[in-house]
Formats: C-alpha cells, sequence, structure tokens
C-alpha cells in the first residue's frame, strides 16, 4: 500500500486536524477566563472515531445494522466536535479553570510532537527507499 495514501497517514492527518483545533479551542479558553458566562470550549475526536472504527470492524453501522464501511471511510468521513459543557464553576458563570486548561495544552503539545515525530520518521524511512540507501 502507498505510504502518501494509507489508512495511517489519513488518520495521522485526522489527528493533527483534531489536535490544531484543540489548541484553538483551549487558547480560547485561556484568552476568557475573565469573561462573565464564557463557557469553556472542549473539542473531542477520539471516543467518536475509536468506536465508529470499533463497529466497522464488527461490521456493523453507528446504528448497529449491518454494514460493509471500510475503515478507511470511517476515518474520511469522522469528525470532530466542539462542545461547550454549561457546567459553572464560578459565581460570573464562566467555567473556565486556568490550571486544567495550562495542563491540556502542554499535553496536546505533547501529542502535537508525537505525531510530527510519526510522521517525519515515516517521510525519513520513504526518503531512504527512494535514495535506494
Amino acid at each position: 500500500m502507498d505510504f502518501l495514501t494509507s489508512n495511517s497517514m489519513l488518520l495521522m492527518e485526522k489527528s493533527m486536524d483534531f489536535l490544531w483545533t484543540k489548541q484553538a479551542a483551549i487558547l480560547d479558553n485561556v484568552a476568557n477566563v475573565e469573561t462573565p458566562n464564557y463557557k469553556a470550549k472542549v473539542v473531542t475526536f477520539e471516543e467518536s472515531i475509536r468506536d465508529k472504527l470499533r463497529m466497522a470492524a464488527e461490521g456493523r453501522d453507528e446504528y448497529g445494522r449491518r454494514a460493509g464501511q471500510s475503515v478507511r471511510s470511517v476515518i474520511e468521513n469522522s469528525e470532530m466536535y466542539v462542545i461547550e459543557p454549561s457546567d459553572a464553576k464560578r459565581m460570573d458563570d464562566n467555567n473556565v479553570d486556568t490550571t486544567e486548561q495550562m495542563v491540556e495544552m502542554v499535553r496536546n503539545a505533547y501529542q502535537q510532537q508525537y505525531i510530527y515525530n510519526a510522521i517525519n520518521k515515516s517521510y525519513a524511512i520513504l526518503r531512504m527507499a527512494v535514495r535506494g540507501q
């Protein structure tokens, strides 16, 4: 299978999109930590794609019906969701926890670095194969 069009590469692309969106949401949350009535944004992707991939492996669709959905189509059609939980933690109805957001920002940065390293390693192997070394 061609690496550039493989399911692994497609999943890494989707993961990068998710992590980029998550980073933007975290930065919005931190920027609005003092804004009254602001609700923190949470971006979800992992649970959704994990469940869809499991169902595709079992030969079912999201409604439990029998389906012949391929892993590639599940990855291509997966989407991330931005949720705004309404659990207010403060008197001004703002639910942003700065410490929690900073921890998530660092965690997200590590995940991004891991994905970038995985892609870089795959391209290095591809370059080595092309050069014949």
